[in-house]
C-alpha cells in the first residue's frame, strides 16, 4: 500500500520563498496606501519608523530561524509556540494564526475589488462593480493556489518585480530633480521622532511587514530548508526595512520636510500617486494605478497560500477534521483546504456586496486589522517560545544570542508594537470603540478555544494528543 501524498518536496528555492513572503506584504499597497497615514500622523519622522520595526523583527528572526533549523512544519507558529510553551499553547496559537492569515487575504479582496473598479473605469471606461472583480479574483487565487506551488511563486515574483520598479522609477526622478527643500535628513532627528505621533506611526510601521514570516510555512517544499528559511527570512526583513525607509524618505523629499504632514493630511490615499504624476508625469501613475491591483493580487495569493498551509497542518495532526490534511496526487497542493479557504472568502465578498458596504473601509479594514494584530501577537508569542524550547533542549548548539536575549528583547519590542496597535486601532478602522472591539476581540476568544480544544483532546485522546507537533528535534546545525 502506497503512503498519502504529502506536500512537494523540493519544490522552491530560496528566492521563491522571498518572493512569496515580500509579495505578501504588497510594498507597493503599503507605500502608497499606508504609508501616508503613518506621515500624516508623524510627519516626515514616520520615516524612522520602518527603520524601528526593522530592527525590532530583525531580533525575532535571529530565533525565529533558529526554530528552523530543528523544525520544519507547516504550521510554522503552531509548531514553534508548542514545541516553547506547550501543546494547548501551540494549538491556540494555531487557531489564530487560521483566522488571522484568513481574514487577511479575504479582506484584501475589497482592495483588489476597490483598485480594479476605478482604475479600469478610468482607463476604459468599463465599470463594473468591485465584487465583479473580486470574484474574478477569488477564482484565480483558488486555481493557482491549486496547482504547484512553484508556479505561485513564478506569478509573485514578476508580480514583485513590477511594483519595485515603479517605486524605484519615482525614487530616481526625486534623486535627479531634487525637493523643494533639497535632500534632507530631517526625518530622522530626534525633533520629528520624539513626537506624540510617532507611537502612532509605529503601529502602522510594524504592519507593514505582516508576511514576511510566513516563510516557515515552506519549510516542508523548500530546498534545503534549514539554510533557505533562515537566508529567505533575513533577506525579506533588511530588504523591507530598508526599502520602505528609503521610498518613504523619497516620498517626503518630494514634498519637503516643513509641508509633508499637511499635505498628507488634506488627502493620504494621493500622497504618493501626486508624487509621482509630479516627477514622472501621467503615464506613471496609470502605470502605478495598474501595479496596485496586482500588487494586492499578489498579496491575497500569498495569504490564500498560507492559509491552506495551516488548514492542511491541523487537518493532518486531527484538530480539524482529517480531511483537511489532504494532498492533491498530482499538484501535491493541500487542495481542500484551498476549496475551504476559496468557499470562505466567497461567501464573505457576497456578504458585503449584498449588504451595500464598502469594499476598502469595510471589508479590507475589518478583516487587516484583527489579521495584522493577530500576526503581531503570535510574532511576540513565538519570540518567548524560543526561548523556551531552548530551555527544554539545552543539548543544542547555539548561542545566549541566538537562544535567549535576541528572542527576549525581540519579543518585547513585538509586544510593544502589539499594544500601539491595539491602542492606536482608530488610526487604521476610523471606527468607534465598540465596532474596534468587536475587531480585536476574536484573537484572544479563539486562543483560549484553542487551549480547550487542546486540554479536551489530552482527556480523551492521549494518543492523539501526544502525536501534536511532533517533531524529531536535530541536534545537528
Amino acid at each position: 500500500m502506497s503512503a498519502p501524498p504529502t506536500l512537494q518536496r523540493d519544490a522552491i528555492g530560496t528566492s521563491d520563498l522571498v518572493f512569496f513572503v515580500v509579495a505578501a506584504a504588497a510594498p507597493l499597497t503599503v507605500m502608497a496606501g499606508v504609508a501616508p497615514i503613518g506621515i500624516a500622523v508623524a510627519g516626515p519622522g514616520a520615516v524612522a519608523g520602518y527603520l524601528v520595526a526593522g530592527v525590532a523583527l530583525l531580533l525575532f528572526s535571529v530565533g525565529f530561524t533558529a526554530m528552523s533549523r530543528h523544525i520544519s512544519n507547516a504550521g510554522a507558529f503552531y509548531a514553534y509556540i508548542a514545541q516553547g510553551l506547550g501543546k494547548p499553547a501551540g494549538v491556540g496559537a494555531a487557531l489564530v494564526a487560521l483566522l488571522s492569515y484568513s481574514a487577511i487575504g479575504i479582506g484584501l479582496y475589497g482592495a483588489l475589488g476597490f483598485f480594479a473598479q476605478t482604475t479600469i473605469a478610468d482607463l476604459t471606461g468599463l465599470d463594473l462593480p468591485w465584487w465583479f472583480w473580486a470574484l474574478a479574483g477569488v477564482a484565480v487565487v483558488w486555481f493557482l493556489g491549486f496547482r504547484q506551488v512553484s508556479l505561485g511563486a513564478k506569478v509573485l515574483g514578476i508580480v514583485l518585480l513590477a511594483e519595485v520598479a515603479i517605486l524605484g522609477v519615482l525614487a530616481v526622478a526625486v534623486l535627479i530633480k531634487g525637493g523643494p527643500e533639497g535632500f534632507s535628513l530631517a526625518p530622522f532627528s530626534p525633533d520629528n521622532i520624539f513626537t506624540g505621533g510617532f507611537a502612532g506611526a509605529l503601529a502602522v510601521t510594524f504592519g507593514a511587514f505582516i508576511g514576511f514570516e510566513a516563510t516557515a510555512i515552506y519549510g516542508e517544499e523548500v530546498r534545503d530548508a534549514s539554510r533557505s528559511v533562515r537566508r529567505a527570512t533575513f533577506i525579506a526583513v533588511g530588504f523591507l526595512a530598508l526599502f520602505y525607509t528609503f521610498i518613504a524618505w523619497i516620498v517626503v523629499t518630494a514634498f519637503g520636510a516643513g509641508k509633508i504632514t499637511a499635505i498628507a493630511q488634506d488627502n493620504p490615499p494621493a500622497l504618493v500617486f501626486t508624487a509621482t504624476n509630479d516627477y514622472v508625469g501621467g503615464l506613471a501613475v496609470n502605470v502605478m494605478n495598474i501595479l496596485i491591483i496586482s500588487s494586492a493580487f499578489a498579496a491575497i495569493l500569498a495569504f490564500h497560500n498560507a492559509g491552506n498551509r495551516y488548514f492542511y497542518a491541523l487537518g493532518r495532526e486531527r484538530v480539524l477534521p482529517a480531511v483537511f490534511g489532504s494532498v492533491h496526487p498530482r499538484t501535491h497542493s493541500p487542495w481542500v483546504a484551498g476549496a475551504v479557504s476559496t468557499a470562505l472568502a466567497l461567501i464573505v465578498v457576497v456578504a458585503f456586496a449584498v449588504a451595500g458596504l464598502d469594499p476598502f473601509l469595510n471589508l479590507l479594514v475589518w478583516l487587516n486589522t484583527p489579521g495584522v494584530i493577530g500576526i503581531m501577537a503570535l510574532q511576540a508569542l513565538c519570540s518567548f517560545a524560543v526561548a523556551g524550547f531552548y530551555r527544554r533542549n539545552p543539548q543544542l548548539p547555539g548561542s545566549q544570542w541566538v537562544r535567549l536575549i535576541a528572542p527576549l528583547l525581540g519579543g518585547l519590542a513585538l509586544t510593544a508594537g502589539c499594544y500601539l496597535a491595539i491602542t492606536y486601532i482608530d488610526l487604521l478602522t476610523a471606527a468607534g470603540t465598540v465596532t474596534n472591539l468587536i475587531l480585536v476581540l476574536p484573537i484572544p476568544v479563539i486562543f483560549v478555544i484553542g487551549i480547550f480544544v487542546a486540554l479536551r483532546l489530552r482527556g480523551t485522546n492521549p494518543t492523539a494528543y501526544a502525536q501534536l507537533t511532533t517533531t524529531e528535534v536535530e541536534e545537528t546545525v
